[in-house]
């Protein structure tokens, strides 16, 4: 299975107009508080610290180079090859690689799985993004990445996150800068349960081990300078023993 034309090409334009450098975009905030943050919470779980890590849904790769300091291997995957382009062209150094991939793909993910053994995987918002028939099989793409050994971690905006973005789009002054062209291409945050991430996971053959609250900070401001925090769920999977 494969996620749709119109998702895809929803995300293609978006980055193909996004400006280039961190914190060009609504969700690139620093990784001091983003990916380091979402480690302190991951790394009690990680019994194989070795193994080599998926930031799934990479977009321009902040968060991936950073998490390349921490793990030995780190391979950045996004369905947008323009943002698989600017990932790269950030990263001269070469600290992590990048490819163009489906998180729906099952196929795509078990040749990754061949490559790479059972791995760690980052997810950052983007099942809510998922059109509502391509989360269950994202959710079995992860099961597949992690194999016996690997270890999930998904960070998710909360239902309440969708009053927070309505808010924002339909201030007085219109959307912020950095929301505008997110609404504009026709990327809007789905509607999805708190209760379903779980579930989905569980379908996949994946059990919770832990789960939790934490505020998803992104690289935009309110109209008081205060920055955006949208309310987001965390949780750690790893496959059912």
């Amino acid at each position: 299975m494969s996620v749709t034309s119109r998702y895809r090409q929803s995300w293609e334009g978006f980055w193909s107009e996004a400006p280039e450098g961190q914190g060009a975009v609504f969700w690139d905030a620093e990784p001091e508080v983003t990916a380091g943050r979402h480690l302190c919470l991951f790394e009690p779980y990680l019994t194989d610290s070795g193994l080599p890590l998926v930031d799934l849904g990479c977009g321009n790769g902040t968060q991936t180079r950073y998490l390349a300091t921490r793990f030995p291997r780190v391979v950045g995957a996004d369905i947008a090859a323009a943002a698989v382009e600017q990932a790269r062209r950030a990263d001269p150094a070469h600290r992590a690689a990048y490819r163009v991939m489906d998180a729906t793909d099952k196929t795509a993910a078990e040749a990754l799985h061949a490559e790479l053994g059972d791995a760690h995987v980052y997810v950052r918002g983007v099942l809510h993004q998922c059109e509502p028939d391509d989360r269950q099989p994202f959710a079995d793409v992860l099961a597949t990445l992690v194999g016996e050994r690997g270890r999930a971690f998904l960070v998710e905006p909360s239902q309440a996150a969708r009053a927070v973005l309505g808010r924002l789009a339909r201030g007085p002054a219109g959307p912020p800068p950095k929301v505008e062209p997110v609404l504009r291409h026709g990327i809007a945050p789905g509607e999805v349960p708190d209760d379903a991430v779980p579930r989905y996971l569980r379908s996949a053959g994946l059990t919770v081990l832990a789960s939790g609250e934490t505020p998803l900070v992104t690289a935009e401001s309110a109209p008081d300078g205060s920055r955006i925090e949208l309310p987001s769920r965390w949780f750690v999977a790893e496959h059912v023993r």
